[in-house]
């Protein structure tokens, strides 16, 4: 990423803050949905279709070889989207780019913006406290339903609170602080290319331009997580990649937005201790963390018993039932979310305002 093209990041994060993803406009998670379906399709047509289309029995793979071709062909879709997606992006600016410089900052922007959440969250949030504000909780939990997977049709008031802000909480990671993370990466890329190399960068190679790209890639990696990385059939061998990529990718945003928040909070060491002790017990080693820390921060308790298409399932508890959870509380996280959004930016805008006086 060239030092000039830097403002696109506050081109990006004014254009989400402002507008966000307007419904019904095109984006590029539902060209990676789209390509996601089409290949578990064509798997599961291959392997698992009924007498006709599968080889004779005594031909088919056995149970472990059956894992394993999954596993390889979920790894395979993994790459290629990830990779395909940094590369599409990247070509789609550079075309831009040699039309008018002006309309590569412009797609720049868009594609950015794109991978960012920030309004989406808050959108989500205000749509279902609307109805549950003036008592209809019919209305609330069937918007809850559009944005979360447990069942929402006999959920009280608080339970349809609690599990709201679960959903800001957990998606503040991914859906926000590490796309910026990535995106940031992609800024600081070609600078640290350029301490270990010899000559100069090109500046139309892929590594000289890599914050959109790179963000694109971890949205790819997140939409991938989110559509297959699932434990349970039919996901559990074609997702097992996806799912363990995505945590390895989110894994260092997620500790940087709980030292963040935790650092925001003016009590860290509380914070911390908080999140040590009720985040590690969560399957996921990054969405106990992300709800944690605001649980602690916001003084409330998140986890329990949720129920999942009529299965129940316990989750663990994190934080301390210090208040009850309430509207302006899910407000109070969203708000923590953009000064952790911002204080990044701020601090990436500090390295961008030293490097411009270095030159």
């Amino acid at each position: 990423m060239m030092p000039d093209e830097f403002p696109v990041l506050i081109l990006a994060a004014v254009l989400d803050y402002s507008i966000g993803d307007p419904w019904g406009w095109p984006h590029p998670v539902q060209a990676m949905g789209w390509a996601i379906d089409r290949y578990t399709r064509l798997v599961f047509n291959i392997w698992n279709n009924p007498a006709g289309k599968m080889p004779e029995a005594a031909d088919r793979p056995s149970g472990e070889q059956h894992k394993l071709l999954l596993r390889c062909a979920g790894t395979i879709l993994a790459i290629g989207l990830i990779l395909g997606s940094y590369t599409v992006s990247w070509s789609i600016v550079q075309a831009g780019s040699w039309v008018h410089p002006l309309l590569g900052i412009a797609l720049d922007t868009i594609l950015l913006a794109s991978c960012f959440a920030g309004r989406s969250l808050r959108a989500a949030a205000e749509d279902v406290l609307a109805p549950l504000n003036v008592g209809d909780l019919v209305k609330a939990r069937e918007r809850l339903s559009l944005y979360v997977g447990r069942d929402t049709e006999n959920l009280s008031e608080p339970e349809i609170l609690r599990a709201l802000l679960e959903t800001v909480t957990e998606n503040a990671v991914d859906g926000v602080t590490a796309p910026l993370f990535y995106a940031l990466l992609g800024f600081a890329l070609p600078h640290l290319l350029l301490s270990v190399t010899a000559g100069p960068i090109d500046p139309n190679s892929m590594w000289a331009s890599a914050i959109v790209p790179l963000a694109i890639a971890y949205k790819a990696a997140s939409t991938l997580d989110s559509t297959i990385g699932y434990k349970e059939a039919p996901y559990t061998d074609l997702g097992w990649f996806s799912a363990k990529l995505e945590d390895v990718l989110t894994w260092i945003p997620c500790r940087l937005t709980v030292i963040t928040l935790a650092l925001i909070s003016g009590k860290p060491i509380y914070i911390w201790q908080i999140c040590q002790r009720d985040a590690v017990k969560d399957a996921s080693p990054n969405s106990g963390w992300s709800e944690c820390v605001y649980a602690a921060i916001l003084g409330v308790q998140l986890g329990g018993t949720n129920s999942y298409r009529g299965v129940i399932k316990h989750k663990p508890l994190l934080g301390e039932p210090i208040h009850p959870i309430a509207a302006p509380l899910i407000g109070q996280a969203l708000q923590l979310t953009r000064y952790c959004f911002l204080i990044w930016l701020g601090l990436s805008l500090l390295f961008y305002t030293l490097l411009c006086l270095s030159c």
